[in-house]
């Protein structure tokens, strides 16, 4: 089938759009010029004057599981590693099987509504009985509709061995690896349009051994995947690399192998004028995560020079703990402010933040067929109606997207086929969905 979504208000697209786009199957097959109809006969018209139409939004970075968490008073007003302390011995007790799929569930729904159309998940907690994590998330990332990159995180370094992990959110090297390679046997993709693909993601140097980085980075390089990492996200992590391995996370990377065109960094802050070079001649990917940045203070990235320098620069929502809300569009904003209050009111602008959200991060992700409304892409895109209050008075609709705070897509499409329309997801029972996230979230309270 033909689909022309026909002379929308407004179009982010790699070319003169202003017609619309021509969609048939998976693929943007046709960007119709202002004025102009498509070149061939269309089976269906979709009227998008009210629509302001963007890629669909690629989310690099998460923790879906820290949904059940959120605003918790245990973590409030701290930083990273107090904040990781409060919370692992919840997160421990608590993240099983049914609450993790909810968690999953609840964060791909906001994902989507907010309109992203690929997310990536670093999960790296395995409580005794979650060792079919990656399977849960790919049952749900298939019941709504949306791409995926399953990231096999893991955490095996332990308080008593040096480490920030506690017993009950690790696994032994050997299991690890071992489920690496089931996952990306059973999941990844490695073909265009690819619903799913399979990255390794060992957590941060400050909770997993150096076997797994290194075994990790041979095994990416064996089935070609992406590798992911957090690294560079506060000045206690520089410390702690200083003091156990005798230099920074850069170096770090670079000893295990790491320094390399597949690998995508979480956060990537705290890295000196030298490791901006040297990641950015590597190609090495960085995912901004602002909000989580500012909520825990972590620091300001510096993503002009990144991306001048040649590293990919994507955008994540990060953990929902972190967060505290799974939305990707709100991201766009606080990367916008934080970028502007970093460098200066023209440096930083509405269509950077639009490309670190689309085409940066599906390359963090590997990705060249998704991230742009263009000939021979995915048809991946999310359309915003600009109805409510906030948006009157506005005079560009694409900057008033990021600027005036757009929270919600009208419709999004995954793939060729909508996944939301009217502001609702297709198949999702919102009501009946925060519900029962909520009651499993109450048992994540008992603790205190």
């Amino acid at each position: 089938m033909r689909l022309w979504i026909k002379n929308p208000l407004a179009i982010l697209a790699d070319g003169d759009a202003g017609g619309g786009i021509v969609v048939e199957g998976r693929k943007i097959v046709e960007l119709v010029a202002s004025g102009k109809t498509p070149s061939a006969p269309v089976d269906e018209t979709y009227d998008a004057s009210r629509h302001v139409v963007i890629p669909g939004l690629v989310n690099t970075h998460h923790h879906m599981f820290q949904t059940l968490t959120r605003a918790h008073p245990a973590a409030i007003n701290k930083e990273l590693f107090p904040w990781l302390m409060a919370l692992y011995p919840i997160w421990a007790k608590n993240v099983k099987p049914d609450a993790f799929r909810l968690g999953t569930r609840l964060s791909l729904t906001e994902l989507l509504l907010s309109g992203c159309t690929t997310a990536s998940d670093h999960h790296y907690l395995y409580t005794p009985g979650l060792d079919n994590a990656m399977d849960i998330q790919a049952e749900e990332a298939s019941a709504i509709g949306m791409r995926m990159t399953l990231t096999r995180g893991s955490m095996n370094l332990t308080v008593e061995e040096g480490g920030t992990a506690i017993p009950g959110t690790v696994q032994d090297t050997d299991v690890i690896l071992a489920d690496c390679e089931r996952v990306v046997s059973k999941y990844h993709d490695a073909s265009e349009g690819a619903m799913f693909k399979v990255a390794l993601a060992p957590c941060a140097p400050f909770n997993v051994k150096k076997e797994v980085m290194v075994e990790s980075a041979r095994m990416a390089e064996k089935y070609d995947l992406r590798l992911h990492t957090h690294l560079a996200e506060t000045n206690d992590e520089t410390a702690y690399c200083m003091e156990k391995f005798q230099c920074r996370p850069v170096d770090y990377l670079e000893d295990v192998g790491w320094m390399n065109h597949r690998v995508w960094l979480a956060h990537g802050i705290h890295f000196n004028d030298d490791e901006v070079k040297r990641l950015g001649h590597a190609c090495v990917g960085v995912c901004h995560c602002p909000t989580s940045n500012m909520v825990l203070a972590s620091g300001q990235c510096r993503t002009k020079e990144l991306d001048a320098a040649g590293s990919p620069v994507g955008l994540g929502v990060d953990g929902s703990a972190s967060n505290d809300n799974s939305n990707l569009m709100e991201a766009l904003r606080h990367a916008l402010m934080i970028g502007r209050l970093t460098y200066d009111a023209a440096s930083v602008t509405h269509f950077d933040v639009f490309k670190w959200a689309t085409e940066g991060s599906a390359r963090c992700l590997g990705r060249e067929d998704i991230g742009k409304i263009a000939v021979g892409k995915q048809a991946d895109i999310a359309m915003f109606t600009l109805d409510e209050l906030r948006f009157s008075g506005a005079g560009d609709p694409l900057a008033a997207l990021v600027l005036c705070g757009a929270h919600a897509a009208d419709r999004v499409m995954v793939a060729g086929q909508w996944r939301v329309t009217d502001g609702a997801p297709l198949g999702v029972d919102v009501a009946r969905l925060r519900y029962e996230h909520g009651e499993a979230a109450k048992k994540f309270l008992e603790a205190l």
